[in-house]
């Protein structure tokens, strides 16, 4: 009788088996990995939000914005052989994928020397403002925008929808009745009886402390009703009275926009400045009014016995165009600056945290002006831009008549 003889090979299967726990034991590991770096990235993010009053979502945009096209490329040449770059660095190798974790861990970049030293350094950082133009009162620091905390901003319908109006008046509640700052008789108008002037608040719910009952902290400086679009409404008057012809919006975006995200405020308020545009084609001059974040001893000048709110021009350094805008600001500045020496802090350039283009690629002629801080109060701010209306008619009425050309001249035609 044959017996067949069954060979097991022991050592062929305990290899079989280690192999499949070093597998098993490499995928979890790749995947707890993964876990924890997308929970570590979450406690960073928050924790920048509470020490830097700043969104996680400013510093990603900032590292998506460095990546650099090859890295697209590269990632298509992975799929597609024809693409792939010879003789290049491989855009995942393990420099560039070791720095690139290095600057999303750290938001530095061992390849830029001056961001390891940028925190310290007025100017260096991309987050910070640098001054352009300087005044009497300009200082060590420039403006500052914090966000708002917690439920600062209401989005109960409060304040309504707002509106974009033409030539406004002036209604007791924003006006002359409440301060007792009187506005003149309107001059005829210098504008040919065209609208030429637009003003409009992308933040439009910042307020002042001193207006405000109850509230103290400049975190909660925000409300539905008294903010800064009763400043921006006093420059439409006040340019009305020069006259210039204006127009004013005091579109309440926490109510307008659905799903309101403060973050996304220039994006509403560029809806705001198409629409103006195309139900006033006259329109040539833009003014953002917003209100700095700064206590007062940073945002109050003293001048023949009054207080007055301080303001900055601040000038988007992301625009390609932004030399003309701020040639146009520094022209407003010196105009001011002139007449009321102290009130203008300067002009300032904004173009790393944040927005960086505020819509002044819009017009070359457009500026965002801060007008007085948290510490405030309503009738310092009226005074100011009573004198800020002054110097914008200047500034207007020249550059009309540089563009008046003498064949318009010739023919009867107005200035534009």
């Amino acid at each position: 009788m044959k017996w067949t003889a069954v060979t097991i090979n022991v050592n062929k299967n305990r290899k079989a088996g280690y192999d499949f726990g070093l597998y098993f034991r490499l995928i979890t590991a790749l995947v707890s990995g993964c876990l924890l770096f997308f929970i570590a990235l979450g406690l960073l993010g928050y924790v920048q939000t509470k020490t830097n009053n700043s969104e996680p979502v400013s510093s990603m945009k900032g590292l998506a914005a460095s990546v650099s096209s090859r890295f697209f490329l590269d990632m298509m040449g992975m799929e597609v052989p024809h693409m792939q770059a010879k003789g290049q660095p491989y855009t995942f190798s393990q420099s560039n994928v070791s720095g690139f974790l290095f600057s999303l861990l750290t938001d530095l970049n061992w390849k830029e020397p001056k961001t390891f030293i940028a925190r310290e350094m007025p100017g260096l950082a991309q987050d910070r403002s640098v001054v352009l133009r300087k005044s009497t009162a300009t200082g060590d620091g420039g403006p500052e925008d914090y966000l708002p905390h917690g439920d600062a901003i209401p989005k109960n319908g409060e304040g309504g929808e707002g509106s974009i109006t033409a030539n406004p008046t002036a209604p007791p509640e924003a006006g002359e009745a409440v301060h007792g700052l009187d506005l003149p008789s309107a001059q005829p108008p210098r504008t040919a009886g065209r609208n030429v002037a637009f003003i409009y608040q992308s933040h439009n719910q910042e307020s002042y402390l001193p207006e405000l009952s109850g509230v103290k902290d400049p975190d909660k400086a925000f409300d539905p009703k008294i903010n800064v679009t009763l400043v921006g409404l006093r420059l439409a008057q006040r340019l009305e009275k020069e006259g210039i012809g204006a127009v004013h919006s005091d579109k309440n975006y926490p109510v307008i926009e659905k799903n309101f995200n403060y973050a996304f405020s220039y994006k509403y308020s560029l809806k705001t400045l198409q629409e103006a545009t195309a139900s006033h084609p006259d329109l040539k001059f833009y003014f953002d009014i917003h209100r700095d974040s700064q206590r007062r001893g940073k945002t109050t000048a003293e001048l023949n016995g009054k207080s007055y709110a301080q303001v900055y021009f601040v000038i988007g350094g992301k625009n390609p165009n932004w030399k003309d805008n701020e040639k146009f600001a520094s022209d407003i500045h010196h105009a001011l600056e002139s007449k009321y020496p102290g009130i203008s802090k300067g002009t300032f350039a904004k173009a790393g945290e944040g927005n960086g283009v505020y819509n002044q690629n819009f017009s070359t002629d457009s500026v965002l002006i801060e007008v007085g801080g948290v510490d405030n109060t309503l009738e310092e701010c009226y005074r100011t831009v009573d004198a800020l209306a002054e110097a914008i008619s200047e500034v207007v009425l020249n550059v009309q008549k540089v563009d008046a050309t003498p064949a318009d001249a010739a023919n009867g035609k107005k200035p534009n």
